[in-house]
């Protein structure tokens, strides 16, 4: 039986969403003027995330900054980013897709995979069910998507992608020749700028001519599995199955982007010794170690370089995963401003047994590794916000105003019990960490009528793996 795949995109998802919001409270609709979704109109920093068809008309380009977008569209609207709103039209939109198809594969927060197979007696006509469903999601949550139908997942998506919005398109093997191949080559589903540059200098301009090449010119050009999965993609090829469970996780990461320029290393440590702590947390949670560490940044021009180093012996432990994820950014980061920084742990193994240098410290790794033990049995209990590093809350990295808020206790008023934190310092053989954690919680308001430092058995047996405990006076 021939597979029948929808793809289902909405369209400017975080604009359309903000704008189906505030056309219900009466407000204009941000779809039929120059507007755009990101960043900080008052101060005219951040990037734009989303834009409308009237601002793309003024040159306005997804990813530029805010200030760049005004000053080529003066009244450009610009508005904050909302994500609880986007997650609540998500949610919505996905569950009228998936009252339709038998599986569905969420592929982002704003466009979904159906398997449409085998459904042929419900909905006889494919175009018409597409067309139902685009227009039951305007009716009832007030936003336009664009459907694209097809015999795989990668047709069907680059259908999705033809003239917008509001639409339905088909692009069946057929139509490959007529719709598809005349396409420029960057049009391609995953087909990255430096695949395309070398396409391009070889004189391949379109997806029809590299799907007219020979497969092994093309594997001589991109390497030999890039090459091959180029060749079957430009010849309308994808076997991949709609996932309605994702995968598992082949590597945890995370990043963040920034309103402001990070210039200087001294912004960049805590920055990344707060990823690290993140990524690492999530890992030792899954019972997983990782054998690969690499870093992201993001420069001004809006291009983001990677680099990775494999490791000697598998680690779970954070300050193993910050030391080497600082060593590669000072190795590769030439000093630009940057906009963007991540870190992503991968070549997972399972959290078992480890073979150990001859000339590792096993001391100092098991007080690291109960130190880890200690935060993560405080966050699964209490939160994640509830206990951090001091030299993450102690930083003026432009870490988010969010974090700084959070963890910036000089500011917070002295009277307010509520809002006060106390600063809890774990010894271990000698080497101090300042952490904090909300008063009212755990042991804070016994460690506070004690005059003097705490000894183990002072502590409840859920701390064990802490040796002192003191208050810092």
């Amino acid at each position: 039986m021939e597979r029948l795949i929808f793809h289902v995109d909405v369209n400017s998802a975080f604009l359309s969403w903000e704008a189906a919001s505030r056309v219900k409270a009466g407000e204009p609709d941000l779809r039929e003027i120059p507007s755009a979704v990101g960043g900080d109109p008052r101060t005219r920093t951040g990037i734009i995330v989303a834009k409308s068809i009237p601002a793309k008309k003024y040159g306005v380009q997804t990813g530029e900054p805010v200030a760049m977008a005004l000053r080529k569209c003066p009244n450009l609207v610009v508005v904050p980013s909302d994500f609880r709103l986007y997650t609540k039209n998500s949610q919505a939109f996905k569950a009228i897709c998936k009252s339709y198809a038998p599986a569905m594969e969420s592929f982002s927060i704003d466009e979904v995979f159906l398997d449409m197979t085998g459904t042929s007696l419900i909905y006889p006509d494919p175009v018409a069910t597409a067309c139902e469903i685009k227009d039951k999601i305007y009716q009832e949550l007030g936003f336009t998507v664009n459907v694209g139908i097809s015999t795989n997942k990668l047709l069907a998506k680059m259908a999705s992608d033809f003239e917008k919005p509001n639409k339905v398109h088909t692009l069946f093997p057929e139509e490959i020749p007529a719709k598809m191949w005349p396409l420029p080559i960057r049009d391609l589903l995953f087909l990255g700028k430096a695949s395309e540059k070398k396409l391009v200098d070889f004189g391949i301009r379109t997806i029809g001519e590299l799907a007219r090449e020979s497969e092994s010119t093309i594997q001589a050009l991109l390497g030999e599995k890039t090459g091959h999965q180029l060749f079957q993609y430009a010849r309308g090829i994808d076997n991949s199955p709609v996932l309605e469970v994702p995968e598992e996780s082949k590597g945890f990461s995370v990043e963040k982007t920034f309103n402001d320029d990070i210039i200087s290393m001294e912004q960049i440590q805590p920055i990344l010794l707060e990823q690290c702590d993140v990524v690492a947390t999530r890992m030792r949670r899954k019972g997983k170690k990782c054998t690969c560490i690499s870093v992201t940044f993001r420069t001004l021009d809006f291009k983001n370089r990677s680099h990775q180093m494999k490791l000697g012996s598998a680690t779970d432990v954070t300050d193993e995963v910050y030391a080497n994820a600082r060593k590669l950014f000072a190795e590769f980061w030439k000093g630009q401003p940057l906009r963007l920084i991540g870190v992503a742990l991968t070549g997972l193994t399972e959290d078992g047994f480890e073979q150990m240098s001859l000339f590792e410290d096993c001391t100092k790794k098991e007080q690291r590794q109960k130190l880890d033990a200690v935060m993560d049995a405080i966050r699964m209990k209490f939160g994640n916000d509830k206990i951090t590093r001091a030299s993450i809350m102690n930083s003026n990295a432009g870490i988010g105003r969010k974090a700084r808020r959070r963890w910036k206790t000089k500011k917070m008023k002295k009277n307010s019990k509520r809002n006060r934190k106390e600063n809890i310092v774990i010894s271990f053989a000698g080497k101090c960490n300042v952490l904090f954690l909300h008063r009212k919680h755990c042991f804070v308001p016994y460690v506070k009528k004690c005059k003097k430092p705490l000894d183990e058995n002072t502590i409840p047996v859920y701390y064990t793996a802490m040796t002192v405990i003191q208050k810092e006076r």
